[in-house]
């Protein structure tokens, strides 16, 4: 996926649910199988921050998408590279069946799981697990009419993270300003909170950056906008920067200084490719990370768009 696309239109397989409810056990009696509700979209979207519980399954945790396809289970555990692997559908972490009315999943490294199914609407179902307690929520796609914006600006923190340096590649308009000196961003993986930038020349090798500045950072909702957010750098000498952040493609980002009135772009250097277990990355100058990266529901506060 080298361009977001605005897609909002999903296909609404109507036969494919009942109306209302229903939790699949072992004597159902519904018209459709267990199989045909979980395999009859390619993508369900783990809509994350609407997890009840708080314990969790850590392969649902990290996925951004997962699929349930004759006996195969997919994974995204990544934003940027969504449409690349397994032709959009991931990588292949592991094996299910449905044959006992539950959702009964092997998981490469996190084993065995059983989830009670609840058909919540046309496109949506819900995943419980008793042993922990945890219900987990996912949206159905196609693979041809996958939401990437609801993706990209929902998880906005994780998407920041995977590549390991942003690369400034212009400066538009605008006065002066002392940001205009600052060539590299890094968010870190660790958590949601933490920046690190650099004033390194360009073409500067990842390793060797120098990370001379560090603070804290904070991504804000916009009213009234779906498809842009703010982004607040706190650096702990005391300056505050703040922008908007605009997504432009998987691997390009776009930040408005509300104050200077300065456009800078941003390239991705050094995709960071979060896998299962020891995999190979789609370039080589990736990098691979299999630590458990996992999703924290992100609560986040509004602000009003200047004018």
């Amino acid at each position: 996926m080298k361009s977001l696309k605005l897609l909002f239109a999903i296909l609404i397989t109507g036969a494919l649910f009942s109306s209302c409810s229903s939790v699949f056990q072992d004597d159902f009696r519904n018209e459709i199988s267990l199989e045909d509700v979980v395999s009859g979209y390619d993508l369900w979207y783990v809509d994350y921050h609407r997890t009840i519980g708080n314990r969790d399954i850590p392969f649902v945790s990290k996925a951004f998408t997962l699929s349930f396809l004759n006996g195969v289970m997919y994974a995204n555990n990544n934003i940027a590279d969504i449409g690349y692997t397994g032709n959009g559908l991931g990588i292949d972490v592991g094996i299910y069946d449905t044959f006992t009315g539950l959702l009964e999943t092997r998981h490469d490294i996190d084993g065995r799981n059983n989830f009670e199914v609840s058909v919540i609407s046309n496109n949506e179902i819900s995943l419980y697990n008793y042993r922990q307690n945890v219900t987990y929520f996912l949206v159905g796609y196609q693979v041809n009419t996958f939401d990437y914006d609801k993706l990209f600006y929902e998880n906005i923190e994780y998407f920041l993270q995977e590549y390991g340096a942003w690369e400034k590649t212009s400066t538009t308009g605008g006065i002066v300003n002392a940001f205009d000196d600052e060539n590299y961003l890094q968010f870190t993986p660790e958590n949601i909170t933490t920046f690190y930038s650099s004033q390194d020349p360009f073409g500067t090798q990842i390793a060797n950056i120098n990370w001379s500045y560090v603070g804290g950072y904070e991504i804000y909702d916009v009213a009234g906008y779906e498809d842009l957010k703010i982004l607040t750098l706190n650096y702990d000498g005391g300056d505050i920067e703040e922008f908007e952040l605009s997504v432009i493609n998987d691997g390009e980002i776009e930040l408005y200084n509300l104050n200077s009135e300065t456009v800078y772009r941003f390239e991705g250097r050094g995709f960071v490719q979060y896998l299962k277990g020891e995999k190979t990355a789609k370039k080589a100058k990736d990098i691979v990370r299999n630590a458990d990266r996992k999703r924290t529901k992100v609560v986040r506060k509004i602000k009003e768009r200047r004018n």
